[in-house]
């Protein structure tokens, strides 16, 4: 039985403080790999509104998801290069369950979204004819708010089963931020139990979507090696290129974290690393360098702007 069941108003992070000469180099590293996740993220939103040729599903999915990644590094990021430059890393308890939930709703809307665009791209490869009719605009729309809602409905379930009694001392969460699994460890209640759930529920839904993915990239295939012209297929295969670099990269990332058994040991702070601060800032990369679209609205954005300066 746990002891000291004080009422805690605060958590510490211990975060990277176990490497205390290496803070400035981090701090360094972080802030140089989060101003271009930023800026890419919102120069894809930017040239998705106004740029009429990208007012199209494929990439209102692609701004959703820029949306969606920005606000998710938004909610960890900016926190933990201040606290690199500080002794006393401290977080309110109701400022940690703010910012475990947003986290994980972020999170599993990127999943879900994801999981859309390869759903758009199995439409538009699979079922060319009746793809304007099923995947209009207002669908898209719809679509994306569904995971959201999905996302934060998750989010919520499982901060409430980890707020849902007191915290025991000492109050420091071996974490950059309030990771489910660092902060649950300190539940004055039977945290093996509610790890194991909260734990069960993500693992579903990162296994669950990945799967969806699997599968239409299953359908798109077969339906591409179909295909008789080699211009044909490469075509195909590039409009999916992209998608499918960035599922690999995301869902692996998050696999090693959520799948990591609990036993094997290795320190979660480094762990944590790629899936919050590298995949971020890989995305936008991958997403507007191998887009043609995006790269000649570019041009033409920068054409307008040099024109009005002269």
């Amino acid at each position: 039985m746990k002891i000291n069941q004080t009422v805690l108003e605060e958590f510490i992070l211990v975060g990277f403080s176990v490497y205390p000469h290496a803070q400035t180099f981090l701090f360094v590293v972080f802030f140089c790999l989060y101003l271009p996740t930023l800026t890419g993220n919102l120069a894809i939103m930017g040239l998705t509104w106004v740029d009429r040729r990208l007012h199209t599903p494929m990439y209102l999915f692609l701004s959703a998801l820029s949306f969606s990644e920005t606000c998710y590094t938004l909610t960890i990021i900016p926190k933990m290069l201040a606290d690199l430059l500080v002794k006393y890393r401290s977080i309110s308890v109701i400022g940690c369950g703010l910012q475990m939930s947003s986290f994980l709703g972020l999170g599993g809307t990127n999943c879900f979204i994801l999981t859309l665009m390869g759903y758009d791209r199995f439409l538009a490869i699979c079922n060319p004819l009746r793809y304007p009719l099923l995947m209009t605009n207002m669908a898209c729309g719809k679509l994306v708010v569904s995971a959201w809602v999905a996302g934060f409905f998750i989010s919520v379930t499982e901060t409430g089963m980890i707020f849902r009694g007191s915290f025991c001392h000492p109050n420091l969460v071996k974490h950059f931020f309030c990771h489910m699994r660092a902060v649950v460890r300190l539940s004055c209640l039977d945290s093996k139990f509610t790890e194991f759930i909260v734990t069960a529920i993500s693992v579903s839904g990162l296994i669950g979507t990945f799967l969806l993915i699997i599968l239409t990239y299953v359908f798109i295939l077969s339906t591409v090696l179909r295909i008789p012209s080699a211009e044909g297929k490469q075509k195909a295969f590039s409009t999916c290129a992209s998608h499918l670099t960035v599922v690999i990269i995301h869902f692996g990332f998050a696999s090693i974290v959520y799948l990591k058994p609990e036993a094997s040991g290795g320190d979660d702070t480094l762990i944590a690393i790629p899936y919050t601060v590298i995949t971020p800032f890989l995305s936008p990369l991958i997403f507007t360098l191998r887009n043609k679209d995006m790269k000649n609205a570019f041009r033409k954005v920068l054409g307008k702007t040099n024109s009005l300066n002269k």
